[in-house]
């Protein structure tokens, strides 16, 4: 693994509008993410400015340093036009999604605190939350996530394998460790489950690897799995192999014959899904988070924002 290196930035605006997905607005607080998965969809987006998908993705982070900042400018200009109504305010943000392009609770997170200071602001405006993240981490903000009208969190995990693991998310937390943190989010009454995703072809899409995955995950008091197959754009597809060809070099030939394009063809997926789906149902588990939000928002004291400068210094040491 390469050495890691921070790059303040700033931003005009946090939430980001999203069309054509189950929520309205992301939030994702870092550019890059340093757990290192060689399967990630988001290691395209480095290529926006002017990187390649390869290891830059998680060794070049970039930190937005005022990301709670623009957040709150975001939304008090959104609350004035409702009246300060912070329902009327929910209804028409509708949900945001943190974590759909990197992890908001990747190492560094531990020190600039960025995504706390957005869900402090998020709380603040009762707005409607879901977050997806691989990292333990998350717990620390337990506190602010009570205060959240949250639809869910979902923890990604796709193999309970650690040397798998390992050898393809390379600085993600161990498998082990995120099925307790969803445990732990249970206990405390949030809305927890698993992103069995992705399920990578002839590596976790053995019936066996995902009827133990689903079982533990229904052990330890998920509330939901939602399963979706390995896509490969051609940017993340060159990186992904090359991983391959490091540890796994004998799937290569049946993985290019499978992507030929971003995604594996239905004779492959369909039967793979239907197999999830009768795990699903013996276990009890959804196959999708819950419809309604945790609770109904409600009105809560003004969260303080910490002052950038006490947020980022000295990110280095970390690694």
């Amino acid at each position: 693994m390469g050495r890691k290196t921070f790059q303040d930035m700033t931003v005009k605006q946090t939430l980001n509008r999203v069309k054509e997905m189950p929520f309205a607005w992301s939030i994702n607080p870092y550019r890059g993410c340093a757990h290192g998965c060689s399967f990630c969809y988001a290691r395209a987006t480095h290529s926006f400015l002017g990187m390649q998908a390869d290891d830059s993705f998680q060794n070049h982070i970039f930190v937005k340093v005022n990301a709670a900042e623009a957040l709150e400018q975001q939304l008090s200009r959104l609350a004035s036009k409702h009246g300060g109504d912070l329902r009327e305010l929910a209804r028409a943000v509708g949900l945001v999604a943190i974590g759909t392009a990197t992890d908001p609770y990747q190492q560094v997170e531990a020190k600039a605190r960025l995504t706390r200071a957005c869900l402090e602001v998020l709380a603040k405006y009762q707005i409607p939350t879901t977050i997806t993240t691989r990292s333990p981490l998350i717990l620390r903000d337990l506190d602010i996530l009570r205060e959240l009208p949250l639809r869910s969190i979902n923890i990604s995990i796709n193999t309970l394998d650690a040397g798998l693991s390992r050898r393809l998310e390379p600085a993600a937390s161990f498998p082990r460790k995120r099925l307790e943190t969803v445990q732990r989010l249970a206990e405390d009454g949030l809305p927890a489950g698993i992103f069995l995703a992705p399920i990578l072809p002839y590596l976790t899409d053995g019936t066996e690897n995902l009827r133990e995955l689903i079982a533990q995950a229904r052990q330890h008091r998920a509330a939901f799995a939602v399963p979706s197959v390995l896509r490969l754009v051609p940017d993340v597809k060159a990186w992904y192999f090359s991983v391959l060809a490091q540890h796994y070099p004998k799937l290569l030939p049946a993985y290019r014959q499978l992507y030929r394009g971003t995604y594996p063809p239905r004779s492959y997926t369909e039967p793979l899904l239907q197999r999830v789906q009768q795990l699903l149902d013996r276990y009890r588990l959804p196959a999708s988070p819950p419809a309604r939000l945790r609770r109904e928002p409600q009105p809560v004291q003004s969260a303080a924002v910490v002052p950038v400068g006490q947020r980022v210094e000295q990110l280095s040491f970390l690694f």
